[in-house]
């Protein structure tokens, strides 16, 4: 028996009813042949690898508009089949389209919306399926769609508040190196071996300008090749564990990075709660899930704790309490939530909560970076400038 190959297909039932959908089989004949044996009348057999190819990755904002499409249209009345059509012919980016289009053809083909997702991991979270899985089973799949856009839509909307405060301090820093590397490889040795000729006796600054000027022409490559190297073994070391969980609690214990990096995690663990919760998700199943999308792992840890509190029959806020790891305001809020039997609604203004006090921090944080990049900046082209011109001085004070 031949290796079996996948085949897209459409036919037409005895009622006159368009079926389509993507199958295994010998070859396209065997197919048709199939579909016969099955009261289908065949119209068209291609096999699923002809045409464009599906993209395995879908950038986050577009995601996060189709989800939207068909959140509302499924709210609408449409049925999903119709809504992944018409999604995937408004579908603005072609990669999207694409993808919509794909998940319409497995679906059609009677696969299951959450078993259509589980075959593009790269664009489809483990939480994006789980929840579809979930929604599928309890018949609420509008209700949770909607729910996803907003979450995917909060994330994306609190990752470009982020990118934008940190733009300013990056180019200045980036800027600021360069501007030094240019006076140091280039522009000083040449300035400087005029004094050179001139044989007089150099200040200690304008010696130490040429010596480390000289240093860094002959080791740069050096310098590049040991960062690349530094830059590898780093990525390497920080897929162990022990290596991994070092990193993580000695970033949460500075200062000022610290509370904001638990300030987002946090926050992304009280809004996947949240949507969970709301959405149905018995509570054990939900926090193991909040817990994937944390990112440092001794706050991780803390969840997977309060998690065994909960199965052992402790209310949530008391669990989460005793790791002594959340913020207290969403200790507090969830409390309130498990009393009047409001959970997600206080999860989630948790979540805003948190996300605010993290974007002051990072505005705060660069507020405070951007004149201490200027100042640093500005001392070292001071000791630049004083390096050159202390020489000239002096040969001015000898010709008086």
């Amino acid at each position: 028996m031949g290796a079996q190959a996948s085949y897209r297909w459409e036919a037409v039932d005895a009622q006159g009813r368009a079926q389509r959908g993507v199958l295994e089989a010998d070859s396209a004949r065997g197919l048709r042949d199939r579909l016969r044996a099955e009261g289908l009348t065949p119209v068209a057999v291609e096999p699923a690898g002809a045409g464009t190819a599906v993209p395995r990755f879908v950038p986050a904002r577009e995601l996060a508009l189709a989800t939207r499409q068909l959140a509302t249209l499924t709210q609408a009345g449409m049925t999903l089949d119709a809504a992944l059509g018409a999604a995937a012919a408004q579908a603005d980016d072609a990669r999207a389209g694409k993808l919509l289009a794909a998940l319409r053809q497995h679906v059609g083909g009677g696969e299951s919306l959450s078993s259509a997702l589980d075959r593009y991991p790269r664009t489809f979270s483990p939480l994006y399926r789980g929840l579809v899985a979930a929604a599928v089973e309890s018949g609420r799949l509008p209700d949770v769609l909607g729910r996803l856009a907003d979450y995917l839509e909060a994330r994306i909307a609190l990752r470009e508040r982020f990118t934008t405060a940190l733009i300013y301090p990056v180019l200045v820093g980036v800027i600021a190196l360069a501007v030094i590397a240019v006076l140091l490889v280039y522009v000083v040795p040449q300035v400087v071996s005029v004094y050179q000729q001139s044989r007089q006796t150099l200040p200690w600054l304008t010696q130490a300008l040429i010596a480390t000027s000289s240093f860094l022409r002959a080791t740069a490559w050096l310098w590049i090749a040991a960062a690349a190297i530094a830059a590898v073994a780093f990525a390497l070391a920080m897929r162990r564990p022990p290596f991994r969980d070092a990193v993580h609690r000695t970033l949460l214990a500075t200062p000022a990075l610290g509370r904001l990096l638990r300030s987002l995690d946090t926050a992304r663990f009280a809004s996947t709660l949240a949507i969970l919760v709301a959405s149905g998700t018995p509570m054990l199943r939900a926090l193991d899930a909040a817990g994937s999308v944390i990112r440092m792992r001794p706050i991780a840890d803390a969840a997977t704790a309060a998690a065994a509190g909960v199965r052992e029959g402790m209310p949530l806020a008391r669990a989460l309490a005793a790791t002594r790891a959340f913020p207290p305001v969403l200790v507090h809020l969830t409390a309130s939530g498990e009393g009047s039997g409001a959970l997600a609604p206080m999860l989630e203004r948790a979540a805003a909560d948190l996300e605010r006090e993290a974007e002051r921090r990072i505005t705060w944080i660069a507020a405070l970076v951007q004149p201490l990049m200027i100042v640093a900046m500005g001392a070292i082209v001071l000791v630049l400038v004083l390096a050159i011109m202390l020489p000239i001085v002096s040969m001015n004070q000898l010709i008086r």
